[in-house]
C-alpha cells in the first residue's frame, strides 16, 4: 500500500520549497531506490505546469565511478546536470544511497579530484540560488542503509524522517510557513550586529558578522530544516572549536574534529578519526581553510543524532560551522570545492555573546 506520507513530502517540495510555476523546469537527482518519492514529485510538477527531468543514478554509480574511472573520467564535468543548473529553474535533489559509507575507503585524493571536476556546477548553484532564478532544494527519501546509519529500524527510520519534514500532517507547508515566521523574529534580532562570541566546553570563538546578512531557513533549500545562518567576514574567525559530533563528509566520518583558527584561517587541525581525509580536505584549495558559514540550529523536533547532516545541523542546541564555500546572498565571497558542515552542541555551560550581550544560554536564545 502506498505511504500517503511520501505524497504529503512531494507536495511541500514543489509548493512550499521549490516553488514550481507554470513551465519550470525541474532536474529530479535521484537513485533509483526513491522511486516512490520519484514518481510522486513527476506528477505533482506536471500537476503544477512544471517539466520534469530526470537525473537518475545506480544506488551504487559513486562505487562504479572511484572503481573504475581514470583520471580523465574523474575530470569530467557531467554533461546533462551542468545544463539543467546553468538553464533549469529548479532541482530537486533526493537523497537516497542504500550504503552511505560505500565511499569510505576511496582514497581522499581520488574523492579531491572529484569535488574539482564538479566545483563549476557547485559554484553555479551558490551563483543562481542566491536570487532564486534557480530554485534547488535538498532532501533524503529513508531506505535502508540510512536507516543503519542512523541505528534505526527502517520503520522507526521513516517516521523519524516524514515527521521532521512533517510530511505526517494534514497541511505540511503552513507548518513550514509558520517556521518561517517565528525565525524571522532571530534574525531581526542579530542582523545589523558586528561581534559574536561563542563560549562552552567545546568552543571559545569569535567571529564578525558585520555588514552580513542572516537566512532564515525555513524549508526552502533543505526539507527538513530550522536553522539561522550567515557567512562571517572570512579574516574574523578566531579561537578554537571541537565539534562534538562526528563529521561526515562524502561518506567519509571523521571523529573528534578539533580545528584552531587565525584570522579566519585553520592553522591547526586534528581529528581523533581519519584525520588523514581531514587534511586532505582542508588541502582542496585555499577556501577550504576558512568558513563559508555560521549557523544555529533551531530544530528540536529532531531529537537524535542520525548521521546525516541535513538532518543533525538542524538539531536544536548546537551550531555548526561549514568550512568552504559561501552563500553568495549571505555576503560571503569565500570560495572552495567543498562546503563541509560541522557540529558543535551547546547544551551545557555555553553561551553566545553579541556585541557583548548575552543572547543565547544552554542551546536556546534569551529574547
Amino acid at each position: 500500500m502506498p505511504d500517503a506520507r511520501v505524497e504529503k513530502l512531494a507536495q511541500i517540495l514543489v509548493d512550499h520549497s521549490a516553488e514550481i510555476k507554470p513551465g519550470d523546469r525541474v532536474a529530479i537527482e535521484a537513485t533509483t531506490a526513491a522511486q516512490p518519492l520519484v514518481r510522486a514529485l513527476c506528477a505533482t510538477i506536471l500537476d503544477r505546469g512544471g517539466y520534469p527531468h530526470l537525473l537518475l543514478d545506480l544506488p551504487d554509480q559513486d562505487e562504479i565511478l572511484f572503481a573504475h574511472a581514470k583520471d580523465e573520467q574523474l575530470d569530467a564535468i557531467p554533461t546533462f546536470r551542468k545544463l539543467a543548473y546553468e538553464q533549469f529553474e529548479s532541482r530537486i535533489r533526493v537523497h537516497s544511497a542504500t550504503n552511505p559509507r560505500a565511499l569510505s575507503s576511496v582514497p581522499p585524493a581520488r574523492q579531491q579530484r572529484r569535488q574539482k571536476a564538479l566545483a563549476p556546477i557547485l559554484q553555479t548553484q551558490m551563483r543562481r540560488g542566491a536570487d532564486r532564478s534557480f530554485k534547488w532544494v535538498s532532501t533524503l527519501y529513508p531506505t535502508e542503509g540510512f536507516a543503519i546509519e542512523a541505528e534505526m529500524s527502517l520503520s522507526a527510520f521513516e517516521d523519524f524522517v516524514y515527521h521532521a519534514c512533517h510530511a505526517d500532517q494534514a497541511d505540511g507547508v503552513a507548518y513550514w510557513n509558520k517556521l518561517e515566521g517565528r525565525q524571522q523574529k532571530i534574525v531581526d534580532r542579530i542582523e545589523g550586529h558586528d561581534q559574536v562570541v561563542l563560549r562552552g566546553p567545546n568552543v571559545d570563538l569569535s567571529l564578525s558578522i558585520q555588514g552580513r546578512k542572516f537566512l532564515n531557513a525555513s524549508g526552502k533549500a533543505n526539507m527538513p530544516d530550522g536553522e539561522v545562518f550567515s557567512g562571517p567576514v572570512e579574516d574574523s574567525v578566531n579561537g578554537f572549536v571541537r565539534f562534538s559530533y562526528p563529521a561526515i563528509y562524502s561518506g567519509v566520518l571523521v571523529e573528534g574534529v578539533e580545528l584552531t583558527f587565525k584570522d579566519g584561517k585553520v592553522i591547526k587541525a586534528q581529528a581523533e578519526k581519519n584525520q588523514p581525509f581531514l587534511m586532505e580536505m582542508l588541502e582542496s584549495d585555499p577556501g577550504a581553510r576558512y568558513v563559508g558559514e555560521f549557523a544555529i540550529g533551531n530544530n528540536y523536533e529532531i531529537d537524535r543524532f542520525s548521521h546525516n547532516i541535513l538532518f543533525d545541523e538542524k538539531l536544536g542546541g548546537t551550531f555548526h560551522m561549514a568550512l568552504g564555500a559561501g552563500y553568495p546572498e549571505t555576503g560571503s565571497v569565500n570560495k572552495s570545492i567543498i562546503h563541509w558542515d560541522m557540529i558543535c552542541g551547546m547544551q551545557k555551560d555555553s553561551e553566545i555573546l553579541l556585541d557583548g550581550q548575552v543572547v543565547y544560554k544552554n542551546g536556546k536564545f534569551t529574547f
